[in-house]
């Protein structure tokens, strides 16, 4: 482990608010660049925009295998953009990223769909969200890292916190800018209100991130190099070849197998299972209204944010271990009755309907473009406790009579308000779990890393973790309920897929109770 003196390369407060705002900023943007893939991949838009529409299900799965190959090159950009950062400097790596993935982000937004170019619209988006992990894969190490470089022990758990908030608050600005575009180009008086979103409006998200990466640039461009790596660099000792030094070296290679499987594996389960695969299950298993799903969850992101914060500062006081530990092990004893509950709550078959009050309107019109006939059926439905639901059916009557009608059929469940406030607070508890396993585990790689190898070091586990382990979370447990559907139960198990995050954290877990070292704050890096 590594160590040194800590007052002699950190600042004071005062300065440091600086440090976090530059490196905050452009991690906040990038997260948010991320995540509009996923946030409409879980509402099913890029899977209806991207892939053939004869197959909703595949589809949908298809969208979210898109989202995860981001996830899956994520370390190799963590090994690429780590090298760079221990070998030139901190700032122009990260700043390097931030340009990669607004790029990228950018011409999502303006890729024609499937039914304009065929197989070449989803080639080349994977393509981009490919060049999108890579960039992702650069970003955090290089955050953290300065981050910690410019902190003290005694408050690093606390300060790289606040880079810990900007995945979640990313998160939460992509739903928000959803939401938002959802709202204004919302037509109630159509059958379909959102019909222009789903349209073509879904574009928006992507095309208004260049705003955002000019901003972050101009905020990076004055940032200064971390003092750690430029005292490292002064004296001559930076690394000439970091890949080797950090995966050759047998005890820094232990550290990073054990960052791995004693921390980030599970770390990055729950992130991604307490957030978007919270958010895909609303959407898709449940049926709610995509515009109350989205709602719900940044409400619960709202209110839990702060706990990234407290249980950063709290490792500062007792250490980070125990504290990620008790994260991983909530997480798995409760997913499965939080699920449950989940359903339940959204389940029309458990609430009285009004009958009386049930509404049925039927639109007929030519599909556009061709001579085909799409007939749109919605009915419209009271319950006794205020839930809403709306069901719709199109079905599309080709031309060519040889080809069968094609039916596509979607549920849009609108929560009561006692309903809506238990879904929130169901959201928001598996949230604060994540702020437990996630608040305090920048600075815990930080800390195990010596400073001319640690950009590389530290990365490479965060995004093997993160981006395997947690980035497949969606993909997976969709996979698995989707194999558990039979004739008999269309619906198949809808907790089964859920095996597979508790299974990653209780691996995590024993790996890191047995072999993690209880403190890593008490010796300050090098």
């Amino acid at each position: 482990m590594a160590s040194s003196s800590q007052t002699t390369h950190t600042q004071t407060d005062k300065n440091i608010w600086g440090v976090i705002t530059a490196s905050s900023v452009g991690t906040l943007i990038e997260w948010y660049d991320f995540y509009i893939f996923g946030s409409l991949a879980a509402m099913g838009i890029i899977g209806k925009q991207f892939f053939p529409g004869d197959n909703p299900t595949a589809a949908f799965l298809s969208s979210l295998a898109t989202f995860a190959a981001g996830f899956i090159v994520r370390p190799f950009g963590a090994l690429f953009f780590g090298r760079l950062g221990d070998l030139i400097g901190r700032k122009y790596t990260f700043l390097v990223t931030l340009l990669l993935m607004g790029g990228s982000t950018f011409f999502i937004g303006l890729i024609p769909s499937y039914a304009s170019w065929g197989a070449a619209a989803p080639a080349l988006v994977l393509l981009l969200r490919l060049l999108q992990g890579l960039a992702l894969g650069g970003e955090y190490g290089g955050a953290a890292t300065y981050v910690a470089e410019h902190a003290g022990s005694n408050k690093r758990g606390y300060f790289t916190a606040y880079i810990q908030t900007t995945a979640t608050l990313g998160l939460l600005m992509s739903i928000g800018v959803i939401i938002l575009t959802q709202l204004v180009l919302r037509d109630d008086k159509s059958v379909n209100p959102n019909a222009a979103f789903e349209e073509w409006g879904w574009r928006i998200p992507f095309l208004v991130s260049i705003f955002l990466i000019v901003v972050s640039v101009i905020i990076r461009m004055k940032m200064h190099e971390s003092p750690m790596f430029k005292k490292v660099k002064a004296e001559g000792k930076t690394s000439k070849n970091p890949l080797k030094e950090s995966f050759a070296n047998k005890a820094n290679l232990k550290m990073v197998l054990l960052s791995l499987f004693g921390a980030t594996a599970g770390q990055g389960v729950v992130w991604y299972t307490g957030q978007y695969y919270a958010l895909s299950f609303m959407n898709k298993t449940c049926g709610i209204d995509s515009a109350q799903a989205n709602e719900i969850i940044m409400i619960a992101i709202v209110f839990v944010t702060p706990f990234f914060l407290v249980f950063g500062a709290l490792s500062d006081r007792i250490g980070r271990k125990y504290i990620m530990m008790a994260g991983l092990l909530a997480a798995m004893l409760a997913y499965r009755p939080i699920y449950q509950k989940m359903f339940d709550i959204s389940d029309l078959k458990q609430k009285d309907e009004l009958v009386d009050q049930t509404k049925t309107t039927t639109q007929a019109e030519l599909v556009k473009g061709k001579k085909d006939s799409l007939v749109t059926t919605k009915i419209t439905k009271a319950f006794e406790d205020g839930t809403t639901a709306t069901l719709i059916t199109k079905v599309t009557k080709f031309e060519d009579t040889t080809k069968k009608p094609k039916e596509e059929k979607s549920k849009a469940v609108k929560l009561s308000g006692n309903d809506k406030m238990m879904m929130t607070f169901l959201i928001f508890i598996q949230i604060f779990f994540v702020t437990m396993v996630y608040g305090p585990i920048a600075a815990f790689l930080v800390e195990i890393f010596p400073t001319k190898i640690r950009y590389t070091s530290m990365s490479l586990p965060y995004h093997i973790g993160n981006g395997i382990f947690g980035g497949l979370t969606p993909y997976i447990v969709t996979r698995v309920i989707e194999a558990t559907k039979t004739t008999e139960n269309p619906s198949g198990d809808i907790l089964a897929g859920l095996w597979y995050p508790i299974g990653i954290a209780a691996l995590t877990f024993i790996i890191g109770m047995i072999y993690l070292p209880s403190r890593t704050d008490k010796d300050v890096m090098d």
